[in-house]
């Protein structure tokens, strides 16, 4: 259910590992920068480097990721049809656990970085949502193109989705979730998850 794609894999790698090498931002690409230069601080910090301050890089990388996510909605689209069906301490619940899977997957990915670059191609704002579209060039010169969904809320923006070469990282999972759904149920796909973030605990 949850595997690993080569493309997927990396989009929480890619929103705050790099450091931009051009860009006339507005805004929501400003918003991307912030956290960027939150993250970049955090594992350049000698002081975290060590094996036994793991724990505490990954709390201020989290924290990073927390104020540039929009989990609740994230978790909503993710969900899908099925999230109206939900109770609030079921919302709760599920949001808990599609946070600590991505943000997994991404600890993952920014404790390997290997010295990738992104270059801002451009942004686009309507009616209270942006797109923010970079293209990663890999240490190989082979490229690949990412875009930031956000939406503004409260006076700033928040990622609700990333697409890397046009896949949407929402709808995979919406469509594995409602694969799951309609072959079983709801306790099924929480026992499922609940599962997956337990053995990514154990790495």
């Amino acid at each position: 259910m949850f595997r690993k794609m080569s493309c997927l894999s990396i989009l929480l790698f890619i929103l705050c590992l790099f450091a931009p090498i051009s860009a006339k931002a507005d805004a929501p690409t400003d918003k991307i920068k912030e956290t960027t230069d939150k993250i970049l601080a955090i594992v350049s910090n000698e002081a975290l480097k060590a094996p036994e301050k793991a724990e505490e890089r990954r709390v201020h990388i989290r924290a990073a990721l927390d104020e540039r996510f929009d989990w609740e909605e994230m978790s909503r689209r993710s969900l899908g049809l099925h999230w109206a069906k939900r109770t609030p301490d079921e919302k709760k619940e599920f949001i808990g656990l599609y946070k600590r899977l991505l943000e997994r997957t991404y600890l993952d990915k920014v404790e390997s970085y290997s010295g990738e670059k992104v270059v801002y191609v451009g942004d686009s704002i309507d009616n209270g949502y942006s797109s923010v579209r970079v293209k990663i060039i890999t240490t190989k010169d082979q490229e690949i193109q990412v875009e930031y969904r956000m939406r503004n809320k409260k006076d700033d923006w928040f990622v609700y989705d990333i697409f890397i070469e046009g896949v949407s990282l929402v709808n995979n999972y919406r469509a594995q979730f409602n694969s799951i759904l309609t072959k079983s149920s709801y306790q099924q796909l929480i026992q499922r998850l609940t599962d997956k973030v337990s053995q990514n605990q154990q790495k």
